[in-house]
């Protein structure tokens, strides 16, 4: 679980404790592992007025410049999480004065992104025909890892085969796309750790 998830033993460790003391029936001990008997339900969220305006903002941002898929999963999140909140707390909701300002419009292209999205949720490699700056041409085996929504394009931050490295491949740039079987040999975990490491930024 450690590693499907990317972090430490420790973690998870303090994670079922966590859960035990809210009431999960959960049995057994670190080292030799773990059963949750069913019925157990987590208790319902609460958010504080600052975080509900963070979810409201970063749902707008995602539903105006994401792709529609994306778009329309925001604004289920926050239907969700209305539909749960106490009354006093749903009308931030609706009432939050957080806006997203108008961007620049984007080529949609919903289809290959969901199909990259399920890409890197099931690691799994990607031929791609890719233009660069100049308008060469190639064709490239690439291990996706993430993608990244900036206001003009978005990226695909991925291992390229034919460079042998980590490449980022803007979106509109990529002239076909074919999703395989195949599953890349290393986790997207450490690949992305890596990545971090390589461009030389903290981790999210």
């Amino acid at each position: 679980m450690a590693e499907e998830l990317g972090v430490s033993l420790r973690t998870v460790y303090r994670d079922i404790e966590t859960l035990k003391a809210q009431g999960a029936h959960i049995e057994g001990e670190a080292g030799l592992g773990y059963v949750l008997r069913p019925g157990f339900m987590l208790p319902p969220l609460m958010f504080s007025e600052e975080e509900i305006e963070a979810l409201v903002l970063g749902s707008r941002w995602v539903s105006e410049r994401a792709d529609g898929l994306l778009g329309k999963a925001a604004r289920n999140v926050l239907a969700k999480i209305g539909a749960v909140l106490p009354d006093d707390l749903k009308s931030g909701i609706d009432a939050s004065g957080l806006l997203i300002g108008p961007g620049q419009q984007i080529a949609a292209r919903d289809g290959e992104l969901a199909a990259i999205r399920a890409a890197i949720r099931s690691e799994r490699k990607m031929q791609v025909g890719y233009a660069d700056e100049q308008g060469n041409a190639t064709d490239r085996t690439i291990w996706p890892i993430a993608l990244a929504f900036y206001d003009r394009v978005r990226v695909l931050v991925a291992w390229c085969e034919l460079r042998a490295g980590y490449r980022h491949f803007r979106i509109d740039r990529i002239a076909t796309l074919e999703c395989g079987t195949e599953r890349y040999p290393r986790r997207r975990a450490t690949l992305l750790k890596e990545w971090y490491a390589f461009q030389g930024v903290p981790e999210q």
